[in-house]
């Protein structure tokens, strides 16, 4: 059987218009940046068309971005950046659903004088601005809130969480790492102050990222050396992944739109497929408010472990539960969501991408019909 890839929410390829963009960075094109010569004049030349590729995706100047490695080091250069400003006692807020990459630097915090307050989330997986509201303090230094969660696609109101924080004179900072190139996201519209993007969630390279920095905001840097990236960010950039990931954003642009209705449509027939087949089968996240290529699908009499079993290893999902043996634990987001506990056990995580077709669609179906108990 051909092998089906439907774990882009974890990683996605290379794009051919992305890889032919690098590869005169990896090449002809080698000097540094910061040297004042042809040779780094070239290439600093191809860093700054990178930067206006970003800052046009994301509604902004491009004096506004600056790149790092990725979501991870984007969303611990602010957090830990402004609690170094703020200081010990200040306070954070955050959601119950965040990522590792916001949690465990909140938690980091947490031991050393700094307190969270972790908001709580609906059955859909979504923040109540009223919540946030009463939530915020005089010592309260940033409220940090995902825009689009990576296991089950919810969609947060980050325009009105945003205008909550602005309302309060906090510092607003979304994670927009698996929503940046798939779905419109711009700060022009949300009002945030800080915004993280990952390249590889969109056809960008591992381990390039960038971090939206409000005009008049101001970060202390995470570690130090030269005065790369406005001194947030030292060392010699990597310009061939820099490139790439203002490749993927220009590409992004003109079919964010079209290729969002795709997917969704393609996730659709996926659900429906899968009832008709006789499965039991419930969506978790909210119906309407999300990821359109997100589609986390829990199997009623099923845990996550044997579904995956039926799926074999050519056809690559993300279990929704960690799978240890027989033993099976829930998310941290379907627990969080008070997803009943049989459900959450047995959730998997379809996340589409511009590869995917129908094709391949009906046959995860055909074969979790043909392997799996309980088909028709």
């Amino acid at each position: 059987m051909k092998r089906i890839y439907l774990d882009y929410n974890a990683s996605t390829p290379i794009a051919p218009s992305v890889l032919d963009a690098m590869m005169p960075y990896l090449t002809t094109t080698f000097g540094n940046p910061s040297s004042s010569h042809a040779f780094g004049a070239e290439a600093r030349a191809g860093i700054e068309q990178a930067r206006e590729h970003a800052a046009r995706l994301l509604g902004c100047e491009a004096s506004e971005i600056i790149f790092t490695s990725g979501a991870t080091e984007s969303n611990n250069m602010v957090i830990k950046g402004i609690a170094k400003a703020a200081g010990k006692g200040s306070h954070f807020i955050t959601s119950q659903v965040e990522h590792p990459a916001v949690l465990e630097p909140c938690r980091h915090l947490e031991r050393f004088g700094y307190s969270v307050t972790y908001l709580s989330v609906d059955r859909y997986g979504m923040v109540d601005p009223a919540d946030l509201e009463k939530a915020i303090t005089s010592k309260t230094a940033l409220i940090s809130i995902m825009h689009a969660n990576n296991e089950i696609g919810t969609i947060q109101p980050i325009t009105e969480l945003a205008k909550i924080a602005s309302g309060k004179g906090v510092l607003f900072h979304t994670d927009a790492a698996q929503s940046a190139g798939k779905i419109r996201c711009r700060v022009d519209e949300f009002g945030v102050d800080l915004l993280t993007v990952a390249g590889h969630k969109f056809y960008a390279p591992k381990g390039i990222g960038c971090l939206y920095i409000r005009k008049g905001r101001t970060l202390l840097p995470f570690f130090h050396g030269a005065g790369h990236e406005r001194g947030l960010r030292p060392g010699t950039e990597n310009m061939a992944s820099i490139v790439g990931l203002g490749a993927a954003c220009k590409a992004a642009i003109p079919i964010l739109d079209t290729e969002g209705m795709r997917q969704a449509k393609l996730g659709q027939r996926l659900f429906d497929g899968l009832k008709a087949a006789g499965f039991k089968v419930h969506l978790n996240g909210h119906p309407e408010k999300k990821l359109p290529n997100t589609w986390n699908i829990s199997f009623e009499g099923f845990n996550a472990a044997q579904v995956m079993d039926a799926l074999g290893p050519d056809i690559a999902v993300s279990p929704g539960a960690a799978c240890h043996g027989n033993d099976v634990t829930p998310s941290h987001v379907l627990t969080a969501m008070k997803v009943d506990t049989s459900q959450s056990r047995g959730a998997i995580r379809f996340s589409l991408g511009r590869e995917t077709t129908k094709q391949e669609m009906d046959e995860v179906v055909k074969t979790l019909k043909r392997r799996l108990p309980g088909g028709r």
